[in-house]
């Protein structure tokens, strides 16, 4: 078998805002002052294979945006490292380098904010293929209507700026940006979730069709069950920085295995369930800056134990392709 195109081998993430002057001095009278670090990603393993999606779904918080720039290459993990198609993007340089890292592009979560108000949607979506070699400026235009044409958008676009456009409309762009450098592999950073539901449908669609037409793969990053169910073969449930269970789409629907993801299930409106009642997870998410020791959702588990609050649980095979971590996995 090949290689996945994208593997995660123990990557962690850490922002540490470092002490400033007057902290430091604080320390030499003896104020024991400490650098702050949020653990956005906390070791992490996974990998996604060719022409696969794979949702990664958490609460606001988890850090699974972070996840996605480092697999984009927008962050370097603290901590791990990424290979692409079997080898350790660290190890790559020059031309090998540039390659892998066109080959996976990203699609943010607000296009308005990630396109360049200054410029055209002509510039906005042709300036990297042409700086890359991957098309003749005069070849431009062309291409640049070509890929409008792609996603759903007219060619005389092109010369809008973009304000110009509807919020639907912008996430097309940004499809369309992402298109222009002939990626394999898409990070979908919540790519559909300020929009209004009908466009929401639209734009699933196009991603539908896009993998089909051009064998595409995705990490698609969503906080929404209901999308994540109707397009990924596989999900990636994270919670404050750490994996916590993955299972192909159906089996996690049908019998997932963490608390914290039947947790979730089980707030999914339905419309087969209109009598039921429901109860939001207990407590927030803790800070980053401070995480529980142990299994990291113990303060908010019904059936925690006290092992679970000094010993980290870990990730392991509860059936074919399914894995969790979770104490209760050991005792039962």
């Amino acid at each position: 078998m090949s290689a996945p195109i994208i593997a995660l081998d123990h990557v962690s993430k850490h922002f540490v805002t470092p002490l400033d002057l007057a902290a430091r001095a604080a320390n030499l009278l003896g104020a024991h002052l400490r650098e702050i670090a949020v653990r956005a990603v906390d070791d992490v393993s996974f990998a996604v294979d060719e022409g696969e999606v794979v949702g990664l779904v958490g609460e606001s918080g988890c850090g699974k945006s972070t996840l996605g720039r480092i697999v984009a290459g927008v962050l370097p993990p603290s901590a791990g490292s990424v290979k692409f198609r079997g080898c350790a993007r660290d190890d790559l340089a020059g031309d090998a380098a540039r390659a892998a890292a066109l080959k996976v592009q990203m699609i943010f979560q607000d296009p308005m904010a990630s396109l360049n108000p200054r410029l055209r949607v002509a510039d906005i979506v042709g300036e990297a293929p042409v700086v890359h070699g991957i098309v003749a400026r005069a070849e431009r235009r062309q291409y640049v209507a070509t890929l409008l044409k792609r996603v759903g958008l007219d060619p005389r676009y092109a010369t809008r700026y973009p304000h110009q456009f509807s919020g639907g409309q912008r996430a097309r762009i940004g499809i369309a940006r992402a298109l222009a450098v002939e990626p394999d592999f898409l990070v979908c950073d919540e790519s559909v979730a300020a929009l209004d539901v009908s466009i929401q449908a639209q734009i699933l669609n196009l991603f539908m069709e896009l993998r089909r037409d051009l064998k595409l793969t995705y990490l698609f990053i969503s906080h929404d069950l209901g999308v994540v169910e109707h397009l990924s073969d596989r999900v990636v449930i994270m919670y404050l920085g750490r994996v916590v269970e993955i299972a192909p789409t159906q089996t996690l629907f049908r019998a997932a295995n963490h608390p914290y993801t039947r947790a979730l299930l089980a707030n999914v409106p339905r419309l087969d369930a209109r009598k039921q009642r429901f109860a939001p997870i207990a407590g927030e998410i803790p800070s980053p800056l401070d995480p529980p020791t142990g299994c990291h959702f113990h303060p908010r588990c019904p059936v925690a134990m006290a092992r679970c609050r000094t010993e980290p649980p870990a990730l392991r095979d509860v059936a074919p392709g399914h894995r969790s971590a979770c104490h209760l996995n050991d005792a039962a």
